[in-house]
């Protein structure tokens, strides 16, 4: 039997994609695949193989190193890979051993940019056939399946802001140049229109040859956008995409961030998700969140109230609530770099507390909808445009999971969200590492092994940030040029 066999890791629906991207194979028009993983920090890492070598992960899967997991956003190596139990106390990864890969047919995309090149995420196993531990894809499936066990899915809409900017230099110098651990400098960019003239129209035409160009391929990929807006800061940018399933939006979100870039790029232009970058005048970027829980047969939103003057049926309640309760480890999740903490303000179109409202962009949760309305709808606005999308996504169904299990209440709007008594939110990434450690919510449904794993992996980067700040003295309230060359390029 094959791998894909004989560890049962295909739905029928998968397997008829399969036999249909064989047959578009066969008309020889592709000649590369890119095999695609999301590494623990939401970044597309891969491989691109031969056709052939295509055909023969569709059916054994194809080998990669574990590498990409074990290394923090500069590449810096945080677990002692070649010793025994490679750093984590676990035999099967001592020596920076093998996975296998299998290749997700409803993935598969033609990439139009990169004529004759095609693209298909996978999910990571050990050899053994189990899922891998440290897998963000495998976190989220496994959500869903907890979700789907109760006859629900997760409907998410994705509204991510970024910035557009213009390259100003020609090659990388050795300043560009890092190592591991060290990020080099930046390329030199610059501003495609002022800024600062919400939603104008003129603005947005002095960007408008290179947003067609991302709208063309977007749809040629398939990502359901739904609009391209001209934001706030220069060269500020919101993409809005439609709602769909839970992985699909999570899949959708990791190929529309490494499409963007790489589309900009070779059109002389630069695309960052990095959530406030170091420049002059720079606003900070969100990533809102839209979610809403639906029957798994019938489709219908069950977040819908029934009763006139609700936001929410009492499902949907009970769903806010546990995103209320478990917004600070949550944090973790939906803002894991040190530069999203600095969104976390008063009165700045992000909030600084675990809070909810109607239609109020200054509360945590924004519910939308009501009575007869099939998109109702919960807003998380706490997300930062770098999280991992599998992560960010499977934190939101935990949490509402244990908020409807429990029959948590939401208690009143917060109609003052920047005064209300609520929790406040983490004003940095330790602060949010520290609150994931020690939740019981988050190591139950996630497990110890990779709680333990990504608080170390992502504690690793935090501290080389800290170790940038003099002995006595405290973070800059403005974006350090730490931040600029860890996240600018990398996001």
């Amino acid at each position: 039997m094959s791998f894909i066999e004989k560890f049962d890791l295909w739905s029928d629906d998968q397997k008829r994609k399969a036999a249909e991207i064989r047959q578009l194979l066969q008309k020889g028009d592709v000649k590369l695949v890119r095999l695609a993983w999301a590494d623990p920090h939401g970044y597309s890492r891969a491989k691109m193989v031969t056709v052939q070598v295509l055909l023969s992960a569709l059916i054994n899967g194809y080998n990669i190193n574990v590498a990409t997991s074990t290394l923090d956003s500069a590449n810096a190596r945080t677990f002692s890979s070649f010793t025994r139990g490679g750093g984590m106390g676990l035999e099967e990864m001592t020596g920076s051993p093998n996975l296998t890969i299998v290749p997700d047919p409803m993935s598969f995309r033609l990439l139009p940019w990169v004529p004759g090149v095609a693209w298909i995420i996978c999910d990571e196993y050990f050899n053994n056939g189990v899922p891998f531990h440290f897998s963000p894809r495998q976190q989220l499936k496994r959500q869903i399946k907890k979700l789907a066990d109760e006859g629900r899915r997760l409907v998410v809409g994705l509204e991510i802001e970024w910035y557009l900017l213009k390259v100003e230099q020609e090659r990388l110098r050795d300043r560009n140049i890092g190592l591991p651990g060290v990020r080099g400098e930046p390329i030199e960019v610059s501003a495609p229109e002022p800024g600062y003239s919400y939603h104008s129209e003129s603005n947005l035409d002095m960007m408008q040859p290179l947003l067609s160009e991302l709208a063309s391929a977007y749809e040629v990929m398939g990502l359901p956008l739904r609009s391209i807006e001209n934001e706030w800061g220069p060269g500020q940018v919101e993409c809005t995409f439609a709602p769909t399933r839970a992985l699909a939006a999570a899949d959708n979100a990791l190929l529309f961030r490494t499409a963007t870039r790489q589309i900009c790029r070779r059109l002389g232009y630069f695309a960052t998700f990095m959530c406030r970058p170091g420049l002059k005048g720079y606003y900070a970027s969100g990533w809102h969140l839209h979610q809403s829980v639906v029957d798994a047969t019938t489709g219908a939103n069950l977040f819908i109230p029934q009763e006139e003057g609700k936001n929410l049926s009492p499902l949907g309640y009970e769903f806010l609530a546990g995103l209320l309760a478990h917004a600070v480890p949550a944090s973790a999740f939906t803002t894991p770099t040190v530069n999203g903490y600095r969104r976390f303000k008063p009165n700045s179109l992000a909030p600084d507390r675990a809070t909810w409202a109607y239609d109020h962009r200054g509360a945590m949760l924004r519910v939308l909808g009501g009575p007869g309305d099939p998109a109702t709808r919960i807003e998380n606005r706490c997300g930062e445009p770098a999280a991992n999308p599998y992560l960010y996504i499977a934190s939101q169904i935990i949490a509402g999971r244990a908020g409807m299990a429990q029959h948590l209440v939401p208690g009143p709007s917060d109609d003052e969200p920047y005064t209300a008594e609520r929790p406040a939110l983490p004003t940095s990434l330790p602060e949010a590492l520290t609150a994931l450690n020690t939740s019981s919510l988050y190591r139950e449904e996630m497990g110890s092994v990779f709680i333990d794993y990504l608080v170390k992996l992502k504690s690793n980067e935090a501290n080389r940030y800290l170790a940038t700040i003099p002995e006595g003295g405290s973070p800059s309230p403005e974006t350090s040029e730490w931040e600029q060359n860890e996240y600018f390029d990398f996001f």
